[in-house]
């Protein structure tokens, strides 16, 4: 039987061949894509970590409901409307893929309901805790796996915006003024 790593390990190779093909010129473009950001965390590594993995840590800043199960292959999913119906919370159906505590964990996403011709894709986001002391950490986060398409250049804008200006200054803000208030969230983009 097939174990996920062995499909991630398999699926790897096949991009990086693709990437070294010269008939792939419009593909190559779409494997360089990635959103790299980091920011700075006032929390120990520790903190960070359990922010990331646990529902009630994702609850603090990413979205009022989730079901995380921080495990090769469990739910990571995160419902930024969670009175909607299913197929119309957030990011549901998604993969922890990679689990190194406390520093690193990869896992699937999804398209927003907005960009329906995409949504049933999945991409990829790593985020990597790099301790700077012991009550610093630096996030950084990589979302990869992009097509190559008008939609899928829609994504990639709207995924840009949202992970630096929303996700991660909710992370940080979070840390630094106490959990977000999901009954008066600050306004996107705005976290002080």
């Amino acid at each position: 039987m097939m174990t996920h790593r062995y499909i991630l390990a398999v699926g790897a190779l096949i991009l990086g061949a693709l990437a070294a093909s010269p008939a792939s010129s419009g593909v190559k473009g779409a494997l360089d894509r990635a959103i790299r950001l980091s920011v700075e965390v006032a929390a120990p590594v520790e903190e960070v970590w359990r922010a990331w993995t646990t529902d009630a840590g994702v609850r603090t800043f990413f979205a009022p409901g989730s079901h995380i199960e921080a495990r090769v292959d469990g739910a990571y999913d995160i419902y930024f409307f969670p009175e909607n119906p299913p197929g119309q919370r957030g990011a549901e159906g998604m993969r922890v893929l990679i689990v190194d505590a406390p520093r690193y964990l990869a896992f699937t996403w999804n398209a927003p309901p907005s960009i329906p011709t995409v949504r049933g894709q999945r991409t990829m986001v790593t985020v990597y805790l790099q301790p700077i002391g012991e009550e610093r950490t630096r996030v950084h986060l990589r979302h990869m796996g992009w097509g190559v398409g008008d939609d899928w250049d829609q994504a990639y804008d709207y995924f840009t915006r949202t992970w630096g200006d929303v996700v991660l200054k909710r992370l940080v803000h979070s840390f630094e003024h106490g959990p977000v208030d999901w009954s008066s969230p600050p306004a996107l983009g705005e976290t002080d």
